[in-house]
């Protein structure tokens, strides 16, 4: 397959050109056009690597599209893929929570279902993009060593993360934020909320730093990319990092982001944040960090068009010195850099050929077809 006349954005260039694929790899590419009749006309748009997202948990909403509706497996799981898929999205890390914040939540009932799904149709080749799995940890309760400890070693666990949604923690160091939270997402009455805050506060003192230490040394025995989430301080970013952190997921403050590079972590950040223009939980805005250099990787994290959406509208802001190869590198060779899959995040002689072709259509990017491994999948 040969697809011509496209503008190839490259690790650190865009150029006019064609790209070669052979057997579901990228042969050669060139800043010249193809003269071979069978070659593909791209249309003057962007040939882009295939996208990787490395923390949505889009998924739940098919399994449970409603509270009390548990959807079948195997639909759930395609109508999942084929939206990632038509987001440009060639590789995704699908969220499961280990460790409800509440007994009896949706994510706890439908964890196994949820996991088989993705195991199962990527082994029989079902799915369009690559999928594997991103276990985020809620350390603050008894049962998430024991889930951890059970799926660690399923073939597509990729990547841990370790939350701590404990008042007074991270994300809720504003203890009226929390109830706020809560209290909405559960419909609490205020004893109800008080009891609930008090219950999280002693489960929090009784696993959270255990379950944290137990959960990091066994990734670093076994290799497992390793994600803090929502540091707010430079004592947090401290404690990821010695632990043996990787990235900094959605950092809160500017100076948890900035400590995060510092310590070598890639500083990732919500994709829906750069296109709202803020954090829907009132923390520093991703456009403020990519505005500092603070910004290396985004996450769809809630909604899969908002990827490639994102990291347009970063290339194309005036308060920031992102030039478009080093915003695409956001939501493809960083992540894959994060997580050492090396054949794949750059278009480049040997890589795997996973690509999206897009266009501009007045403010918005349109995606036309997209690739992984040579096969048109979109």
């Amino acid at each position: 397959m040969i697809i011509n006349n496209v503008k190839l954005v490259l690790e650190d260039e865009v150029v006019h050109g064609s790209v070669d694929v052979r057997d579901g790899m990228i042969r050669a590419f060139a800043q010249t056009q193809s003269g071979l009749p069978e070659a593909m006309d791209g249309e003057g748009g962007w040939l882009l690597p295939g996208l990787i997202e490395l923390h949505t948990d889009n998924l739940d909403k098919f399994f449970t599209p409603r509270p009390k509706v548990d959807w079948p497996a195997h639909s759930a799981m395609s109508s999942h893929d084929a939206l990632m898929v038509s987001s440009g999205i060639t590789t995704v890390l699908d969220a499961v929570a280990i460790g409800d914040v509440r007994d009896g939540g949706d994510r706890l009932e439908n964890l196994e279902k949820m996991i088989n799904a993705v195991e199962e149709t990527q082994k029989r080749g079902l799915n369009r993009a690559e999928h594997r799995l991103h276990l985020r940890c809620e350390l603050p309760h008894h049962t998430t060593l024991p889930l951890f400890e059970k799926l660690v070693d399923r073939e597509p666990v990729t990547l841990v993360s370790l939350m701590d949604h404990s008042p007074g923690q991270r994300q809720f160091a504003n203890i009226e934020k929390y109830r706020e939270y809560y209290q909405g997402k559960y419909q609490l009455t205020d004893e109800q909320m008080a009891r609930f805050e008090e219950e999280q506060l002693q489960l929090a003192a009784r696993w959270s730093q255990p379950n944290r230490e137990t959960i990091a040394a066994h990734c670093r025995a076994r290799g497992i990319s390793l994600a803090s989430h929502d540091d707010a301080t430079r004592d947090h970013v401290a404690e990821s990092h010695q632990i043996g952190s990787v990235i900094a997921e959605f950092p809160t403050t500017f100076e948890a982001a900035e400590a995060s590079q510092q310590h070598g972590m890639s500083v990732l950040m919500g994709a829906p944040n750069i296109v709202r223009g803020g954090s829907h939980s009132g923390n520093v805005a991703a456009h403020q960090l990519a505005s500092l250099g603070l910004l290396d990787i985004l996450s769809s994290d809630y909604y899969p068009a908002s990827l490639l959406d994102a990291a347009f509208r970063v290339a194309d802001a005036h308060d920031n010195a992102f030039t478009l190869p080093q915003a695409i590198r956001l939501v493809t060779k960083n992540p894959a850099q994060a997580l050492n899959l090396h054949d794949r995040g750059v278009i480049g002689e040997g890589k795997r050929a996973d690509l999206v072709l897009a266009h501009r259509k007045s403010e918005h990017i349109h995606i036309d077809h997209v690739w992984r491994q040579g096969k048109r999948v979109y």
